[in-house]
């Protein structure tokens, strides 16, 4: 037997490699998920919140800005829902739903658009016969009544401002119905993308459209309608097509009135610079056009080979 005495004695160290102080790293991570969730919270939160209309309007802004700016229209926030949030107005301190109208303007156009549509109904009168070609809808700046060319029924004259009879006849219909309401009116003239030969250096469609767009005026007041009614008067050519897929379609042919609701009115007035109310004379041109008033007609004839 070996004596165990004589043994070595093995002593074993075990040396612990040396990690570095975790400090708070970890705080610092959970705070960023933190404001994470907090971020994804409140993007639900106003998501939810929203009406169809307005999560339209805003995918149709990014879509195309220039549109909804100038024309409005069922894309441009208006929403048919009838639950409309949890408040009165997100720019006021308390509710969180904005009212872009007041209940007057609302009954207004209401009933205005309801007398339209009764008219569009009867087959027997002069907007009856004519009711594929007349829109009715509500956008953000007041009711808008759009009259569209068809194939074979243009309103005017192949590249011109002369207007057909039935057009005309259309026009002091309606004419008749505006004048009903106290509220002021916003007319503007679109055309097709066919162009001039002579292109945008001579008469265009930008001419073409605003000349269409004053021929419109003139005959809604030869229809009755009070010319201190008439607060802005555009041709917009073929930059807000009705058919943006179709560009050439006869429906992007068309006159465009808007019965502005109180709040499009003021907005127009200052944009103008003059408050609602101002009788002020307007010596800018620009100020003059989008307060009513008529532009001169543009110099230049259109070429022989014009379009409609």
């Amino acid at each position: 037997m070996s004596d165990d005495s004589q043994r070595p004695i093995v002593v074993k160290k075990i040396k612990k490699g040396g990690h570095g102080h975790h400090g708070g790293a970890w705080k610092i991570a959970y705070a960023d998920f933190v404001t994470a969730m907090m971020a994804f919270f409140l993007l639900m939160w106003l998501l939810g919140s929203s009406t169809k209309g307005d999560l339209r309007g805003i995918a149709d802004y990014f879509q195309n800005p220039f549109k909804v700016a100038l024309n409005g229209g069922s894309g441009a926030g208006d929403s048919t829902s009838v639950l409309q949030g949890g408040g009165l107005d997100i720019s006021k301190k308390a509710g969180e739903f904005r009212r872009t109208n007041d209940p007057g303007d609302k009954r207004i156009l209401g009933d205005l658009k309801k007398k339209l549509e009764d008219a569009l109904k009867n087959a027997a009168g002069k907007l009856g016969q004519y009711k594929d070609q007349i829109l009715l809808d509500i956008t953000p700046e007041g009711l808008r009544v759009q009259i569209v060319d068809q194939q074979n029924r243009p309103m005017f004259k192949s590249g011109s401002a002369q207007m057909e009879g039935y057009a005309a006849d259309i026009l002091k219909e309606i004419a008749a119905i505006l004048n009903e309401v106290p509220n002021r009116l916003s007319l503007s003239g679109h055309t097709d993308s066919a162009g001039f030969s002579t292109g945008d250096k001579s008469y265009s469609n930008w001419e073409l459209s605003a000349d269409r767009a004053n021929a419109s005026r003139r005959q809604l007041i030869t229809g009755g309608l009070a010319s201190e009614k008439m607060l802005r008067v555009v041709g917009l050519a073929d930059s807000v097509p009705f058919d943006k897929d179709n560009p050439a379609n006869p429906v992007n042919r068309r006159i465009s009135i808007i019965v502005l609701n109180k709040e499009a009115e003021e907005n127009i007035m200052k944009l103008a610079g003059k408050q609602a109310g101002d009788a002020a004379e307007v010596t800018d041109p620009a100020a003059a056009i989008a307060a009513g008033a008529a532009p001169a007609a543009a110099a230049g004839t259109p070429a022989a080979d014009a379009k409609p």
